[in-house]
């Protein structure tokens, strides 16, 4: 699944091709969708929140879109070839005459008042990638913990609660955890939660300021390969429970459980 800075690019690419300027055209191949609705509106802006996608309408309307595991938004000029959205895959059209933006393979596709975004993105916890995330963290883990029923968590679920903290997938998760050579399967409640939230804020705003290549992976989906940091073979474990585990990949020997801390194991690992 896309990441958030992923999304958060995607976002910045909608906003650039689409925002200011009136829609002569747009598809929402979606069920109980309006087909038509959009066309002749002026886009207002996209913004992202986590891993969703928000395009602003000036009447009012917020088309909302996320990309779950396989989607995207590519953005062609009017009329060349890949602007004309055929193919079975195709979910959403949204063209000026100048950009055509195609959604390819959307997992969720939403139109709702604008003043209403809160019932589809309100449950999440704040923007990892927010301006204003760092001001929230004494709210997130006061002290530089987090206590009560999400203390009991094991870090590794907690990084992926997106009613935590919006925007952090698999791979930003498993980076954050090997940089501060945490064991995954702590207590959320034994380690230092904002020190590794800024760790993999930090990680990701270089994967939104250098796209791609702005990524330092060292585990994740490296199972069986040496460990940058001391040659031992990345594992491949498991957080979470059925039908919602995620892969976790980690070093078995730069990232052990600290005395006190639990040892309930990965899960299955290969």
């Amino acid at each position: 699944m896309p990441e958030g800075d992923t999304v958060l690019l995607t976002a910045r690419r909608l906003d650039a091709a689409l925002s200011g300027r009136p829609l002569v055209r747009s598809e929402l191949r979606w069920p109980r969708v309006p087909v038509d609705e959009l066309t002749g509106l002026v886009v207002v802006e996209t913004v992202a929140y986590g891993k969703h996608l928000l395009t602003r309408l000036d009447d009012g309307w917020t088309l909302h879109t996320h990309l779950r595991m396989d989607g995207s938004w590519r953005v062609a000029r009017t009329g060349a070839p890949d602007a004309s959205a055929r193919g079975a895959f195709v979910r959403a059209v949204l063209a000026n005459e100048t950009w055509t933006c195609v959604g390819h393979r959307l997992g969720m596709l939403d139109l709702v008042r604008t003043r209403d975004e809160h019932q589809l993105v309100g449950h999440l916890g704040p923007d990892i990638l927010a301006d204003d995330f760092t001001d929230r963290l004494d709210l997130l883990a006061p002290g530089g913990t987090v206590a009560g029923p999400l203390g009991a968590c094991t870090v590794g679920d907690l990084l992926l609660d997106q009613t935590f903290v919006a925007g952090i997938g698999t791979l930003f998760a498993c980076e954050g955890l090997f940089r501060l050579k945490m064991w995954p399967w702590s207590r959320a409640r034994d380690v230092d939660v904002v020190t590794l939230l800024l760790t993999i804020r930090r990680h990701m705003l270089r994967g939104v300021a250098v796209p791609v290549d702005g990524r330092e992976v060292k585990v994740h989906a490296r199972a069986g390969r040496p460990c940058a940091r001391c040659g031992d073979r990345v594992v491949r474990g498991v957080v979470g429970s059925a039908p919602t585990e995620r892969p976790m990949f980690y070093c078995p020997t730069c990232q052990v459980p600290r005395p006190g801390q639990t040892d309930e194991g990965p899960g299955v690992t290969s």
